[in-house]
C-alpha cells in the first residue's frame, strides 16, 4: 500500500501508463489517504471491484456465499434503475440462499454509516460490450461505488463536464446500468480550483433537455455561506468519511412520487443540524431565515423526519397557515416520503392524532387555525362540547402538558401567529418552537405595536423565537445563482403642461399604465416567452384595470389588425359570507378582506363577469362557489407557459394576471418573469412580491423584471438594506440589481471588440460570411465562445424595459440587427458541426481537440420565443402576397431569419430550399404555403432516402419502412437492421461492414428527422 506522506506525489507502485493522467488526480488521492481512506491500487476492473464487494458484503452480513449465490445476488441487486438501487442501498433486503434459507442483508452498515469501510480507486475500467470508459476516481463505501469524481483541467465549463457524464450514462452497454456502478449516489466534478457536486438519477431527471435545464448543481459552502471550492479544501470538509456517510444517509432525499434522488444544499443541512442540536441541548426556541425560493419545505421535512427518530420527542407538529398551504405542504412532505403525513380534515382529527401513540402520528402537519381552535376554551366547538357534558379539546389535550413537543412554524411571521403564541406556550410548557421565514420581521418592518405594561404583543420574529439559528439571505441566494437578480424600471409618465408630476408613491392614470404595459410587455417577457403579474392597490382598482384592458385592446385591434392582444386574467378573493375556505384564505390577504366589506354585491358581480370571460376563453366551467378551483386553474396556466406554442397554443396561456394580494407570496413559477407594480409596497411585502419573478430557468431569463408605476425607489433601497444580511446596503444593491443599460451596452461593445480582434487574428474580416473560412476546429470553438457572450449580453438588453432612444441607437451601432442575425446563423451552423464531434474520436487518428470537447454551446440562447413554425409560414405567405400594400421581407432576409434561430437548426435547409422555389407576389394563401411545404419536404425526404437505398442496394420501400419504424417508436432496433440487410445474403464480416456503411449515411438523416429528440440505441453508431 502506498504511503500518504506527500499528497502531491503519485502513489508508489503506480503503473507508468496511469502517470500520464497528471498530478491533480494523485494529489487528490493523497488528500483522501490523509483522511484515512484506503487506496486500493489492486481494484482496476469489474472483476476486482466485484471481488472486493463480495468480501465486504460477507464480512458485514457474517456469511459466506457460494459462487452461484454471489452471481444471483449481483443479478438481483444490479439495476439500471438508479432510484431502485438507491433504495436497496438504504434498506434491509432479503435473499434466498441455494439451500432455501433466507438471508436478510444490508449493503452497508445502516445503523452507523461512519463505521463502514471507505476506499478509493482510480482509473477503473469497466469493459462491457460497447463501453470502454475509464472512471477517474471512485469512492467505495463498504465496497459499494457511491461517489464518482471526474477531474478536469482548468477553464472547463462545469455544465460541459456534467453533460459528458450524461453522455457516458447514455452510451449503450455503459457500466452505470449493468454493474455495481448502478449504486453511485453522487457525482463530483472539479478542475481543482472549482468543485461542483450533484445527485445521480435516472435519465428522466438526469438530462439536458431542449431548454438546457439540469438538476440542481451545488458548490459546497461553510455555515456563513463562504464557498469552499478548491478540491483539497472541499475534500477536507465534504469528503471526511463520517461527513460523507451522513450526506448519503441523512441529507439525500428519495422522492417516491417522482422516483428522484435529491441532495440537500449546504445551508439546508446547517439549518437542520442547528434545530436538531438545539433540541438535544434543550436550548429554547429559534428561527431559520432562509430566503424565498430556497427550499424551506425540504429543510423542514428533513428536520421533522430526523426528530421522528428522537425518542425524547413525543410529537413534532409542522404548523402552516391557511388551508392551501396545509394541502400544499402535506403534498410536498408526502412527495418526499409517501404517506408520511395524513390529512387533518378538522380540529377533532387533529386532537385524535395528537393523542395517538401510533408512530405514524409522530409528525403532524396542521394549520395554526386548527391548533388555535383546539386550545381556545371559548371556541364554538369547545363551548358546544361543554354544553353536551363532553370533555373539551383542551381538556383532552391536558395529557400532553408534560410531554416534550416540537412545533415548527412555516412563514412564522404571519400576523395571527402572535395571537396564538401565548396560548401555545402556556399550554405546552415543555414545547420548543422553531420558525422558518424568508423575510423576518425586524423592528423597522414590524406592524404590530408593542403595548406598554404587562400585556405585550409579540411583534418581531425575535420576540417570538428568541434567537436566529441560521441565515441564508436573498443576497446569498443571488450570489449562488439559486435565484436571479432584479431589473427595476421606475416608470415616469411624460410631463404635461400645467400638471405637477406625481410624487413617489402616488398613482398615475390607469390608461397611462396600460399604454406603458402594452408598449413594453413583449420586450419584458422576451416575446411572451414568460408572463407577468400586475399588482394593484385594491379590488376596485383590479376590476377597473380588467375592464380597461378589454376596452383599450379592442380599440388597438380595431385600429391595427396586426395587433396581438394579451390574454388578461384577474384573481381576487370574493366576499367570504360564511364560506370557511374563503375566510381562511383571506386571513393573509388584509387588503382584500377589508375591500370586501364595502359593496360586497358589486365585488361578487364583477368577479362573476371575470369568471364568465375566463370560462369563455379557456373552455372552463368555474363558479364563484368553487373559487379555490378557479384560483388553482389560474396558477396552473401561469406555469403552463413552459410548453412551446407548438404543444400548447398561446391562446390557452395567460400573459398578465391582475392581482391585489393573491399570488404575491408563496407562488412559484419559473415562467413568470415580470411584475408590474401599481400599489405601494415596502419591506417584507416588497421583497415577497419581487421574488415572484426571480426563479432560475436558463440563459433566456437573465433576471426578474420589475416595472414600478409608483416610483418607489426609496422603498426598494430600504428593503434591500433591511434584508441584505451581513452586507452593507450598497454592496447588497450591487448584488441584487442588474447593471444599468449603459453599463451593459459598454460590456456588449467590449465583447464585439474582442470578437473583432479574434477574427483579425485569424486574418479575416469581422463579418458573418467570413466565419466559414476559419481554419481548424479550435478556431471555430473560439468563435463560438466569443459570440455566445455577445448573445448573452444582447439577450439581457433585449429584456430591459427602460431603454432610451439613445440606448437603442447605441446598441444598433455596436451590433446592427442584420449583422447580428447573420452572426447568429454562422454560430448555429458552426456549433452544430462542432457539437456532432463532441465525445467522439478519443482513440482516433485525429482526436477531437479539448477546446471543442469541453465547449458548452447553450443553443437555447439562440432560439426566439416569437419566431416559431407558424410565424415563419405567415411570413412566407406575406412574401408570396401580391402587391406592395403589406411590408414584405426579401427572400434573403427570410432565409437569414430562419438560419439565425436554433429551433430550425435541423430544418433550415429545407425551408430555405422551399422559399427558393416560390415567387414573390404569386399570391399563395398561408394554407397553400403549408401544404406546399409539406409536399416539398416529403418529395425531398423521399429522394434523399431513395439515394441512400440505391447506394447500398436496398429496396427503397424496405428502407422507408425501417426509418418510419425507428421514428415512430424513437428506438433503434438492431434486429430490424439485421432483417433489412438479410436479403443481401452477405457473410458476417461483409455484412457488418455493410451495416456500418449504411448507418454512416442513416444517422444524420435520422438525427435530423428526430428534430432534437433522442433515438434510444442510436448512440452506438454515432461515432
Amino acid at each position: 500500500m502506498p504511503t500518504d506522506s506527500n499528497s502531491n506525489d503519485p502513489p508508489s507502485q503506480t503503473p507508468p501508463s496511469v502517470l500520464r493522467e497528471g498530478g491533480i488526480e494523485y494529489g487528490f488521492i493523497g488528500t483522501l489517504q490523509k483522511l484515512k481512506y484506503e487506496y486500493r491500487l489492486d481494484i482496476t476492473d469489474r472483476a476486482s471491484l466485484e471481488r472486493n464487494f463480495r468480501k465486504k458484503f460477507e464480512s458485514l452480513n457474517r456469511c459466506r456465499l457460494t459462487d452461484s449465490e454471489f452471481a444471483r445476488l449481483l443479478d438481483e441487486i444490479v439495476s439500471p434503475d438508479v432510484f431502485s438501487a438507491a433504495k436497496t442501498l438504504r434498506e434491509i433486503n432479503a435473499f434466498t440462499r441455494d439451500d432455501g434459507t433466507p438471508l436478510n442483508y444490508t449493503l452497508v452498515n445502516l445503523k452507523d454509516w461512519c463505521k463502514n469501510t471507505f476506499e478509493v480507486v482510480n482509473q477503473l475500467r469497466i469493459n462491457t460490450d460497447n463501453s470502454h470508459h475509464r472512471y477517474d476516481v471512485l469512492i467505495l463505501i463498504n465496497g459499494v461505488p457511491a461517489v464518482q469524481i471526474e477531474l478536469k483541467t482548468l477553464g472547463i465549463s462545469p455544465r460541459r463536464a456534467m453533460e459528458q457524464i450524461v453522455e457516458y450514462k447514455n452510451d449503450a452497454g455503459n457500466g452505470y446500468t449493468k454493474t455495481l456502478l448502478c449504486f453511485l449516489q453522487l457525482f463530483i466534478v472539479s478542475n481543482r480550483d472549482r468543485t461542483y457536486y450533484f445527485a445521480n438519477n435516472n435519465t428522466r431527471h438526469f438530462a439536458f433537455n431542449a431548454e438546457e435545464r439540469f438538476l440542481p448543481i451545488y458548490e459546497f459552502a461553510d455555515e456563513a455561506n463562504q464557498k469552499i471550492t478548491h478540491l483539497n479544501d472541499f475534500a477536507a470538509r465534504f469528503l471526511q468519511k463520517c461527513a460523507l456517510g451522513k450526506t448519503v444517509s441523512r441529507y439525500m432525499v428519495l422522492i417516491q412520487s417522482e422516483q428522484k434522488l435529491m441532495i440537500m444544499r449546504p445551508y439546508q443541512v446547517y439549518a437542520v443540524q442547528r434545530i436538531v442540536q438545539c433540541i438535544e441541548d434543550d436550548g429554547g426556541n429559534g428561527y431559520i431565515w432562509h430566503t424565498t425560493g430556497s427550499g424551506k419545505t425540504l429543510t423542514s421535512f428533513k428536520a421533522s423526519t430526523l426528530l421522528k427518530l428522537n425518542d425524547h420527542i413525543h410529537k413534532c407538529l409542522f404548523v402552516v397557515d391557511r388551508k392551501d398551504l396545509d394541502r400544499q405542504t402535506r403534498e410536498e412532505f408526502n412527495k418526499f416520503q409517501a404517506g408520511c403525513v395524513e390529512e387533518n380534515t378538522n380540529t377533532a382529527a387533529l386532537v385524535r392524532r395528537l393523542l395517538s401513540e401510533d408512530y405514524a402520528d409522530k409528525v403532524i402537519v396542521t394549520t395554526i387555525q386548527k391548533l388555535g381552535l383546539a386550545l381556545d376554551e371559548n371556541s364554538k366547538r369547545n363551548k358546544h362540547r361543554r354544553k353536551r357534558g363532553q370533555a373539551t379539546y383542551k381538556d383532552q389535550l391536558e395529557a400532553l402538558k408534560d410531554k416534550r413537543i416540537v412545533l415548527i412554524f412555516d412563514e412564522c411571521h404571519r400576523s395571527q401567529f402572535g395571537e396564538n403564541h401565548k396560548a401555545i406556550k402556556e399550554f405546552f410548557p415543555k414545547a420548543q418552537l422553531f420558525g422558518f421565514t424568508g423575510t423576518p420581521i425586524f423592528e423597522a418592518n414590524a406592524t404590530l405595536k408593542q403595548i406598554e405594561g404587562t400585556q405585550a404583543s409579540m411583534r418581531t420574529t425575535e420576540d417570538l423565537f428568541q434567537k436566529p439559528l441560521h441565515a441564508y439571505t436573498i443576497t446569498h441566494a443571488i450570489e449562488d445563482g439559486n435565484v436571479l437578480r432584479f431589473h427595476v424600471d421606475y416608470f415616469k409618465p411624460k410631463e404635461e403642461k400645467g400638471k405637477k408630476p406625481p410624487k413617489p408613491g402616488e398613482a398615475i392614470a390607469k390608461r397611462a399604465v396600460i399604454e406603458a404595459i402594452l408598449a413594453k410587455h413583449d420586450a419584458a417577457t422576451a416575446g411572451r416567452r414568460f408572463n407577468a403579474i400586475l399588482a394593484t392597490a385594491s379590488i376596485n382598482d383590479a376590476i377597473e384595470y380588467y375592464g380597461l384592458f378589454k376596452t383599450m385592446q379592442a380599440e388597438k385591434q380595431a385600429a391595427d389588425p396586426e395587433f396581438r392582444p394579451l390574454n388578461i386574467a384577474c384573481v381576487f378573493s370574493p366576499p367570504a359570507e360564511g364560506d370557511k375556505d374563503v375566510r381562511q384564505i383571506q386571513e393573509d390577504l388584509p387588503q382584500e378582506k377589508a375591500d370586501n366589506e364595502e359593496d360586497p354585491e358589486g365585488k361578487k358581480a364583477a368577479l362573476k363577469a371575470i369568471l364568465s370571460d375566463y370560462n369563455r376563453r379557456y373552455g372552463g366551467n368555474h363558479k364563484l362557489s368553487e373559487f379555490d378551483l378557479y384560483y388553482q386553474d389560474v396558477q396552473k396556466r401561469i406555469k403552463d407557459q413552459q410548453w412551446p406554442n407548438a404543444d400548447f397554443p398561446p391562446a390557452q396561456k395567460i400573459d398578465i394576471t391582475i392581482v391585489v394580494d393573491m399570488l404575491l407570496t408563496g407562488f412559484d413559477s419559473k415562467y413568470l418573469n415580470t411584475l408590474y407594480v401599481d400599489k405601494n409596497l415596502k419591506y417584507h411585502g416588497l421583497i415577497q412580491a419581487f421574488s415572484r419573478t426571480n426563479r432560475v430557468l436558463n440563459g433566456t431569463k437573465p433576471y426578474g423584471n420589475i416595472l414600478d408605476f409608483r416610483q418607489q425607489q426609496e422603498a426598494v433601497d430600504a428593503a434591500i438594506a433591511l434584508f441584505s444580511g451581513e452586507k452593507t446596503s450598497e454592496q447588497a444593491r450591487e448584488i441584487w440589481l442588474v447593471d444599468k443599460a449603459p453599463v451593459v451596452i459598454q460590456q456588449l461593445e467590449a465583447a464585439v471588440q474582442r470578437l473583432d480582434s479574434f477574427m483579425q487574428s485569424q486574418g479575416l474580416t469581422t463579418a458573418p460570411e467570413a466565419v466559414p473560412n476559419l481554419k481548424g476546429d479550435e478556431a471555430r470553438a473560439a468563435f463560438c465562445t466569443q459570440y455566445k457572450e455577445v448573445q448573452r449580453l444582447k439577450t439581457q438588453l433585449d429584456q430591459y424595459t427602460d431603454l432610451t432612444e439613445e440606448n437603442k441607437a447605441a446598441i444598433a451601432k455596436v451590433l446592427p440587427e442584420e449583422r447580428h442575425r447573420g452572426f447568429k446563423g454562422a454560430y448555429l451552423e458552426t456549433a452544430q458541426r462542432l457539437k456532432a464531434q463532441q465525445g467522439k474520436g478519443k482513440g482516433a487518428a485525429q482526436p477531437v481537440p479539448d477546446d471543442v470537447d469541453q465547449l458548452d454551446f447553450e443553443f437555447v440562447l439562440f432560439a426566439s420565443a416569437v419566431i416559431d413554425y407558424d410565424y415563419i409560414m405567415g411570413l412566407i405567405a406575406k412574401f408570396s402576397a401580391p402587391g406592395s400594400g403589406k411590408a414584405k421581407m426579401s427572400r434573403e432576409a427570410l432565409i437569414g431569419l430562419i438560419s439565425a434561430d436554433a429551433k430550425f437548426v435541423n430544418e433550415r435547409e429545407d425551408i430555405a430550399a422551399y422559399i427558393g422555389t416560390l415567387k414573390a407576389g404569386e399570391g399563395l394563401s398561408e394554407t397553400a404555403i403549408r401544404e406546399g411545404y409539406a409536399r416539398f419536404k416529403a418529395e425531398k425526404d423521399g429522394q434523399e432516402l431513395a439515394a441512400i437505398a440505391g447506394k447500398h442496394g436496398i429496396p427503397t420501400a424496405a428502407l422507408q419502412a425501417f426509418v418510419d419504424s425507428i421514428l415512430e417508436r424513437m428506438i433503434f432496433d438492431g434486429e430490424q437492421l439485421g432483417d433489412l440487410m438479410a436479403p443481401l445474403d452477405l457473410g458476417w464480416k461483409a455484412r457488418t461492414q455493410a451495416e456500418l456503411a449504411l448507418m454512416d449515411d442513416l444517422v444524420p438523416l435520422l438525427t435530423k428527422r428526430a428534430q432534437g429528440r433522442e433515438i434510444s440505441g442510436l448512440s452506438a453508431y454515432e461515432e
